[in-house]
């Protein structure tokens, strides 16, 4: 169910045994970095999803967990091991469910009580015994909320997502013309989307991030449809310096803008 997203069939042997990625690694530390932002876009906007509102968390990430990892060598010795978010073959969701961080939600994403669902999911794979921490309960319950809000019924079964009938997928993986059969199914979403986010309870818990970096351009949150339709590469890439939605890229995007206008 990967579409178009063939490098997920790679590297499954890594996937499963850490010691190939981290030669002697003995340990997982999974960690959690709120997004969530204080202000959200204009209603009268084409969406973006929340986690590409500020700079690419894989920068903002990968230089906290190397202060993390020298802290350790500084605190213990020598530790080795390496730094990952969601940019190599690793299990994110899986580990940090097993290490008690949440439990995963119907709509496949971690879901925390505290805090909800809004995370960067990172880890450092070391070379350290550790004491280790053990999974937490389900706290879904018989809630289908995140299923029955899903405009492209992409959620197929309780945890089972169907990665080429996603939104975030059609507008940011998808390399080809969004197929017409999705028209009017978007909900005005141009880059990502947040539906079955939004709609868990859980979320109700959910409190802004203190991260400096994940803050947006004032143009993100104050443009509308209009000022959308009209961007220019020069505005595309001044609003998405060092931001994620650079990976669609100045065509991608207006593809989705068109493919949301004509539909």
């Amino acid at each position: 169910m990967q579409g178009e997203m063939s490098y997920l069939e790679n590297h499954f042997d890594k996937r499963m045994d850490p010691t190939l990625l981290v030669p002697d690694s003995k340990s997982v530390v999974s960690l959690l970095l709120n997004y969530y932002p204080e202000k959200l876009q204009n209603k009268d906007s084409y969406k973006i999803s929340k986690y590409a509102y500020g700079q690419d968390y894989h920068f903002v990430i990968k230089d906290k967990l190397k202060q993390l990892l020298n802290f350790i060598q500084e605190e213990i010795g020598e530790v080795h091991g390496r730094a990952f978010t969601d940019s190599a073959p690793v299990l994110d969701k899986a580990w940090a469910a097993k290490s008690g961080l949440g439990w995963i939600g119907k709509h496949s994403n971690l879901i925390t009580k505290q805090n909800g669902s809004f995370y960067f999911i990172a880890e450092l794979i070391i070379d350290l015994e550790l004491d280790y921490d053990y999974k937490t309960t389900d706290h879904c319950g018989q809630c289908t909320a995140c299923i029955d809000a899903c405009p492209t019924q992409a959620i197929v079964e309780p945890h089972v997502v169907d990665g080429s009938k996603c939104i975030s997928y059609f507008t940011i993986e998808l390399k080809n013309e969004i197929p017409s059969v999705m028209k009017g199914k978007f909900n005005d979403w141009m880059f990502g989307c947040d539906i079955c986010q939004d709609v868990c309870p859980w979320n109700r818990f959910s409190k802004p991030h203190n991260e400096p970096l994940f803050n947006p351009k004032p143009e993100l949150l104050s443009f509308s449809k209009k000022d959308w339709e009209e961007i220019t590469e020069e505005v595309f890439q001044e609003i998405f310096r060092k931001n994620p939605v650079k990976r669609t890229k100045f065509s991608g995007l207006l593809r989705n803008i068109d493919f949301l206008k004509s539909h």
